[in-house]
C-alpha cells in the first residue's frame, strides 16, 4: 500500500520578529545587550522568525496549542478530528515532562472519538520520527489515515530569565564573559511555530499529493559525544550530568535548563556525516543527484549551505544549488517543524510538477542523527 502526504498546514504565532527586535522579546541578561548576537545573526542568514511571546516576554501560546492550530488547518467540510485514526506528534520543546506532548495536542483538539496518539521527543528529527511511525501505520493498514504534527516553543528556553542568575554569578566573579558562547549561540538561532501534514493511502484527485517513497533515519551516537543539550551540563570527559543530579539552586546559577550547543563538535561533524549517509542511501535506493528535482535541507544556519555544497562536490554526490528549496531566512529555525514548513511552502509555490522527486534532509546535532526522505509528486 502506498502512502501520500495529501495536505500540509502551518501555524506561526503573532507577527514576524526582525533581527533588531529579538532582545525586545527574549530580554537582556543583566540588562546588557548581547555581544554575540550580531556575530551569530550575520552568519546564520535568518532575517525574521516567530515567537509565542509578547514584548513583555509573556507566553501567548503553548506548544500544544500551536500544534493543534496547525492540525486544524488540515480540516475542511469533508474531514474533521473524528475522521482521524492516528495522531503522531514530535517536538523538542514540550510544555511539560508528563503527560506526553501528543496527548496534550489531542486534548486541545477535542472531538468525540478516542484515537491512537504517539509522541516523539528529542531534537530536530522528532518530526520525521513521528512521520515515519504514521507512514508505517498507514502502509501496514493499521490506520486509514494519520495526522503528523511537529511543533516548537523554543523561545521559552531562550528568554533572559533562564540566564539571569548565572549572569549575576559571573558578574560577581568578573572572570569570564557574561555567558559562555555555547549558551549564547542558540538564543539567536531558534524560534517557534508548528506544522502538520495529513497522510492517506490515496492521492488527492483535485490537488497535488506527495507519495512517500522511503524514510531513512540513523544515529551516530555510538561514535560521537553529545553536541546539543538542555536540562544537563556537559562534563570534561564528554558525559552529560542531568538536571536531577544538581541542586535546585544550581538549576538557576548554572542555567541548567538552557539549550546549549558545542559549536566545535557541530562544525567538525555535521556536514561530513550528512554527506556520508547520503552516499550510502544513494547506493541503497539506487538514486543519483541527477534523479533529485528538489532538495529540501533543514539548515540550522545558512552558514552550512556552502559547506554542504563543497563537501558533496568533493565526494562526488553534488546536488546543484538550483535544486535547493530553503525558507530558513523567512521562518527561522523551528527545529522539528522546519522540514514540514518547507513541504508546506513548496506545495503552495506552484513549482512542483507530476513525477518530480523531492529529497528531504534533516540533521540533528543533539547526539548526531540524520534523516533523509524521498517523495514523489503525484
Amino acid at each position: 500500500m502506498e502512502v501520500y502526504i495529501t495536505k500540509a498546514s502551518g501555524f506561526f504565532p503573532n507577527s514576524p520578529v526582525s533581527n533588531d527586535e529579538m532582545e525586545s522579546y527574549l530580554g537582556m541578561v543583566e540588562g546588557k545587550p548581547s555581544k554575540a548576537r550580531r556575530i551569530i545573526l550575520s552568519r546564520n542568514g535568518i532575517k525574521r522568525r516567530y515567537y509565542a511571546l509578547d514584548k513583555d516576554g509573556k507566553a501567548t501560546h503553548t506548544n500544544a496549542q500551536m500544534a493543534a492550530n496547525a492540525v486544524r488547518g488540515l480540516f475542511d467540510k469533508d474531514l474533521g478530528i473524528d475522521d482521524i485514526d492516528l495522531l503522531s506528534c514530535g517536538t523538542a520543546s514540550p510544555d511539560q515532562l508528563v503527560p506526553s506532548h501528543g496527548v496534550m495536542v489531542h486534548g486541545e483538539l477535542g472531538g468525540n472519538k478516542n484515537m491512537e496518539v504517539v509522541s516523539f521527543a528529542g531534537s530536530c528529527c522528532t518530526g520525521v520520527d513521528a512521520l515515519k511511525y504514521a507512514y508505517m501505520a498507514v502502509k501496514l493498514g493499521d490506520a486509514r489515515n494519520a495526522i503528523v504534527s511537529a511543533s516548537e516553543r523554543l523561545s521559552a528556553w531562550t528568554r533572559s530569565s533562564y540566564f539571569q542568575k548565572e549572569g549575576e554569578y559571573l558578574s560577581k566573579l568578573e572572570s569570564q564573559p557574561l555567558l559562555d558562547f555555547q549558551k549564547e549561540f542558540l538564543r539567536w538561532m531558534l524560534s517557534d511555530g508548528a506544522e502538520a501534514v495529513l497522510l492517506e493511502n490515496k492521492p488527492k484527485a483535485d490537488a497535488q499529493s506527495l507519495r512517500i517513497d522511503w524514510i531513512e533515519i540513523t544515529s551516530f551516537a555510538n561514535i560521537i559525544e553529545t553536541c546539543m543539550y538542555a536540562g544537563a551540563e556537559k562534563m570534561e570527559d564528554g558525559r552529560l550530568k542531568g538536571w536531577a543530579d544538581y541542586t535546585e539552586e544550581e538549576w538557576l546559577s548554572r542555567s541548567v535548563f538552557a539549550v546549549k550547543q558545542d559549536t566545535r563538535l557541530l562544525s567538525e561533524h555535521i556536514v561530513k556525516l550528512g554527506v556520508d549517509y547520503l552516499i550510502q542511501l544513494g547506493q541503497k535506493h539506487s538514486f543519483t543527484p541527477e534523479d533529485v528535482d528538489w532538495f529540501l535541507p533543514h539548515l540550522s544556519s545558512m552558514f552550512f549551505k556552502d559547506k554542504i555544497l563543497e563537501e558533496s562536490s568533493r565526494r562526488g554526490f553534488f546536488i546543484h544549488e538550483d535544486k535547493w528549496f530553503v525558507n530558513l531566512p523567512t521562518v527561522g529555525n523551528i527545529a522539528s517543524a522546519s522540514a514540514f514548513a518547507m513541504i508546506e511552502e513548496i506545495l503552495r509555490s506552484g513549482k512542483l510538477r507530476k513525477g518530480q522527486k523531492i529529497l528531504l534532509m534533516i540533521p540533528e546535532s543533539a547526539r548526531f542523527s540524520y534523516c533523509y526522505c524521498m517523495l514523489t509528486v503525484c
